[in-house]
């Protein structure tokens, strides 16, 4: 076990805290960048992380959150759809200065601003799903429910 969590670990941590939720961050001893590295180094499948990917909506320059399956592609069409928005990539600095936090180790919650979060249907077919935790190599296990809850994200076909 791990004595302390690097700090921004440790803001997601405490995060989970103050909303509540028993769930503990890990730091790994292998990245957990990519969905195939993040499954590689927790054994479980690619399809149970819940890879977090940071979009700049194109009107008014705000982040836009999608928690996907990461076996599944997200298809911009669908989500522009859907927001009826148009949206873009988002560069290193914008997901650090929307979230706090860098790619690869972006989690679902915790950010620096309120982000408006779409969330990937079929990880609610799992019983549990893993996400980032603020830092490449720190993740933290939780159920589908509790992402719904702790994100207030909204459930769409992301594919």
């Amino acid at each position: 076990m791990t004595s302390q969590l690097k700090d921004t670990a440790q803001q997601v941590q405490n995060k989970l805290i103050e909303l509540g939720y028993a769930n503990k961050v890990i730091e790994l001893p292998d990245s957990t960048r990519t969905s195939q590295e993040a499954a590689d180094t927790i054994g479980c499948e690619v399809s149970h992380i819940a890879k977090s990917i940071i979009f700049r909506l194109k009107n008014n320059d705000k982040p836009l959150l999608v928690i996907a399956s990461g076996v599944n592609r997200i298809n911009e069409k669908q989500i522009k759809t859907h927001l009826n928005e148009n949206i873009g990539k988002a560069d290193a600095d914008f997901v650090r200065e929307h979230t706090g936090f860098v790619i690869g180790g972006v989690p679902p919650l915790g950010h620096i601003e309120s982000i408006t979060t779409l969330i990937d249907e079929d990880l609610l077919q799992f019983k549990e799903i893993w996400a980032a935790a603020g830092h490449p190599r720190a993740v933290f296990r939780l159920t589908p429910e509790e992402l719904v809850q702790m994100t207030k994200g909204q459930v769409i076909s992301v594919k």
